[in-house]
């Protein structure tokens, strides 16, 4: 789950992070009014889940109620990156010295946290990391043993970071560190942690994404939940309860178990097609699963076919077959079917499947010939 920026400031500052404290504003009225309460000059920041605002009009300083007026008009319900804003985010100006960059995310690869560090932090920050990849720093860390302090002083010195500036922002990198641990983040990200000119490093902005895996810890990201962006897609999924993550391809995928799911956009993708999602149904493949799945899945009109790949493992390939063919007298689809199944009782299964067989509907033994019918199919509706 993505945080806004005042959702990620207010985050960091329940672990002691030095934060820019402001108000939200949802209208002009509001932010005329809450900019003259902070105090000018001030700065307006468009709230959507993307950077580049700065570079797209989204941030603007103002000196006065007119310009906070003018500003917030321009700012709400302009497009960036495909993002509406909605919500502005205000706060008094910084007297900015420097700009810093720094993150902590997950290293998957290595099974290691990994922090990030650099003394060229701002809006240039991506072609820092283009044309002088050696200015961020990068800092394994075991998450059995953590991070110590003597750590943390050495990749500030190693990356630069102004000498009057080192020990305040290894404080800042402590405290940081602790909500990514303590908050079940899998990102924190401040772009930039910034030396104001009264000597003080505080953070400026603030990138989170949290682990919704991680929400029965913390019921005080209630709140965060409530304005999370979902597609439609998304938002039918998850009333329907199911695990999905809409993406752009034509192929729709349906598969029981997030190993499998995952394998199945990988096999389609390496016979020349790309995944139109990612549905993990779970331990279950019920009619009613499979009827909410493919409901679903028959909304998204990029799809020009489906996918369905099921190991029975737990759950019998003949109850999923039934459970496919019940959903199917349900569901009346757009997009021919492709079905795989393998584990127990997949005999079974196919003989209750293959009476139904048609252009329509095809089925496979294996996760290959499947993705590759799959494919041809999808393309064969876009032609």
């Amino acid at each position: 789950m993505d945080l806004y920026e005042y959702q990620g400031k207010e985050f960091f500052s329940r672990y002691g992070v030095p934060t820019t404290q402001g108000r939200l504003a949802a209208t002009v009225e509001e932010a005329k009014f809450y900019a003259k309460e902070v105090g000018f000059p001030c700065v307006l920041k468009a709230q959507v889940h993307v950077g580049g605002r700065g570079k797209a009009g989204g941030i603007k300083i103002v000196n006065d109620q007119i310009e906070a007026s003018n500003a917030a008009d321009a700012i709400l319900g302009m497009t960036i990156k495909g993002h509406v804003v909605d919500r502005i985010w205000i706060e008094q100006a910084t007297q900015i010295a420097k700009e810093y960059y720094c993150s902590f995310t997950l290293d998957r690869a290595e099974r290691k946290y990994l922090l990030m560090l650099s003394a060229s932090g701002g809006i240039d920050i991506e072609e820092v990391a283009l044309t002088n990849p050696k200015a961020i720093i990068r800092r394994h860390i075991d998450p059995i043993h953590g991070v110590s302090e003597q750590i943390l002083a050495q990749a500030v010195v190693d990356a630069g970071i102004d000498e009057k500036a080192q020990s305040q922002v290894v404080e800042s990198l402590t405290k940081l560190y602790k909500a990514f641990v303590d908050g079940d983040a899998d990102l924190v990200e401040v772009n930039p942690l910034v030396l104001d000119t009264a000597g003080k490093v505080k953070v400026l902005d603030a990138k989170v994404t949290l682990d919704d895996n991680a929400a029965f810890r913390h019921p005080e990201w209630e709140s965060y939940f409530l304005t999370v962006e979902l597609d439609h897609r998304e938002k039918i999924a998850k009333e329907l309860g199911l695990t999905y993550i809409g993406l752009t391809g034509s192929v729709g995928i349906i598969a029981n178990g997030a190993g499998l799911a995952m394998a199945t956009l990988d096999v389609v993708n390496q016979v020349g097609g790309e995944a139109a999602n990612f549905l993990d149904l779970g331990g279950s493949a019920s009619a009613d699963t499979m009827v909410a799945a493919l409901e679903v899945i028959n909304d998204d009109d990029n799809v020009r076919s489906i996918l369905v790949n099921i190991f029975g493992g737990i759950v019998r390939c003949d109850l999923v077959a039934q459970g496919i063919c019940d959903a199917l007298q349900r569901v009346k689809l757009k997009a021919p079917l492709v079905i795989r199944l393998d584990g127990t009782n997949a005999d079974r299964a196919y003989e209750i499947l293959r009476p139904l067989t048609s252009d329509a509907l095809m089925i496979e033994t294996t996760m290959l010939l499947a993705a590759s019918r799959a494919v041809a199919a999808a393309n064969e509706q876009r032609n």
